[in-house]
């Protein structure tokens, strides 16, 4: 609740205003505030890697896609689960599968607006972002 919807409402409670003036105050508040924009989901994961000249890789990842390996992860019996581990962590991927959820993977979303990186390479350029 915002703060001039609450000074309204303790004004009523208080009895400084009747409560026709309480609905014509909240209402022209309303119609001064702009509506939200309802929150579009994103559909696409991309993953683009640009250099000077041309674009090296573009990927486009349905989220769907995402959220349901995110899902099967969750299905790996603990002792595959284990084996999975160490075998990414023999090559450098430091990744608990038991970690991933869905809702972490939902987070990261919403956490990921545009996110540039730039790679070594002067001329590189690696963009991660959600559509």
């Amino acid at each position: 609740m915002n703060e001039e919807r609450r000074q309204i409402l303790e004004m009523l409670a208080q009895g400084q205003i009747k409560t026709d003036e309480a609905e014509r105050l909240l209402a022209a508040l309303e119609k001064s505030q702009p509506a939200e924009q309802p929150q579009r989901r994103p559909k696409y994961l991309r993953v683009v890697v640009e250099s000077d000249e041309e674009t090296k890789v573009n990927v486009r990842a349905p989220m769907q896609l995402l959220r349901a390996g995110v899902r099967l992860a969750s299905l790996i019996p603990p002792q595959a689960r284990a084996r999975v581990n160490e075998a990414m962590h023999e090559h450098g991927v430091t990744l608990d599968l038991a970690q991933i959820k869905p809702e972490n993977l939902e987070e990261l979303v919403d956490q990921l607006e545009d996110v540039t990186v730039n790679v070594d390479d002067g001329d590189v350029k690696v963009r991660v972002f959600c559509e």
